[in-house]
């Protein structure tokens, strides 16, 4: 086993007993069903779990997942991982009638390997990065967004004020000009080593200058900061590459699989 295998195991098995389950649950309702932890978010269900292992009868736990949050009518997504058994549980969740979204590739490195490859790239020459708790910056925020994915992100405003009331969020804008040009958040799982990275959307005139990986850099330093060992990211095919020759290792892949009820 050559060490980046052996470095890469460990980090999956960090992953695994850190950032599933109850930690994916933080501060909002919950209900367990058996290895399942149902996350009640106000619009939409999330399914959490540790393991499978051990379920004699697969398919009806899923089931009652899926009507539960029907009941509600609330979709439901349920996150699967990679290297999660039963193999065919991906199989399993479209017989009962969720469905598949994009897969991203799960990627973590230790913050202060980060923060070393990254010396002296956490600025871009016109671009001022900084971090913000100010709702009108979390609305320009959110017109940037809508501007990269040519959608109604407004949304996001009320996120990113729910984010910064926990504490465990730090919120990060690029300006140039007094534009919005790109912006990330750090978010802090309590009681783990792991910081996750968000955002990182930029426009497009700005993209290929640096910033997404100078929002990389002051985040992995505030992680580094306030004692977080390890950055996680959910990368996009975009961002993985990317992020992987930043020293990022890839550990498995995710894919959300979500069921929504008729109306």
């Amino acid at each position: 086993m050559t060490d980046t295998t052996n470095k890469a195991a460990v980090l999956l098995t960090a992953y695994d007993d850190q950032l599933r389950g109850g930690s994916e649950a933080a501060d909002v309702p919950t209900s367990t069903d058996g290895p399942v932890i149902r996350v009640e978010y106000p619009n939409r269900g999330f399914v959490s779990y540790r393991s499978l292992e051990g379920v004699e009868d697969l398919d009806a736990l899923i089931a009652r997942q899926r009507d539960y949050f029907a009941a509600k009518n609330q979709p439901v997504e349920w996150k699967t991982r990679g290297h999660d058994r039963p193999a065919d549980l991906p199989d399993r969740l479209i017989a009962a009638g969720f469905v598949p979204e994009e897969r991203e590739t799960v990627v973590i490195a230790e913050s202060a390997d980060i923060v070393e490859r990254l010396r002296g790239r956490d600025h871009v020459d016109g671009v001022t990065i900084r971090r913000t708790a100010e709702e009108a910056d979390f609305a320009r925020i959110a017109a940037m967004e809508s501007t990269v994915w040519n959608q109604d992100w407004s949304w996001l405003t009320a996120d990113l004020i729910r984010r910064q009331a926990t504490g465990l969020t730090d919120i990060f804008v690029a300006e140039a000009g007094g534009e919005v040009v790109s912006a990330a958040w750090a978010v802090y799982k309590k009681g783990t080593d792991f910081t996750g990275l968000w955002g990182g959307s930029t426009l497009a005139e700005w993209r290929g200058k640096g910033i997404y990986k100078a929002l990389v850099a002051v985040r992995a330093a505030r992680a580094v900061e306030l004692g977080y060992k390890y950055l996680q990211v959910d990368a996009s095919d975009d961002s993985s590459p990317i992020l992987q020759r930043l020293g990022f290792l890839a550990v498995t892949t995710t894919t959300p699989y979500v069921y929504t009820p008729r109306s």
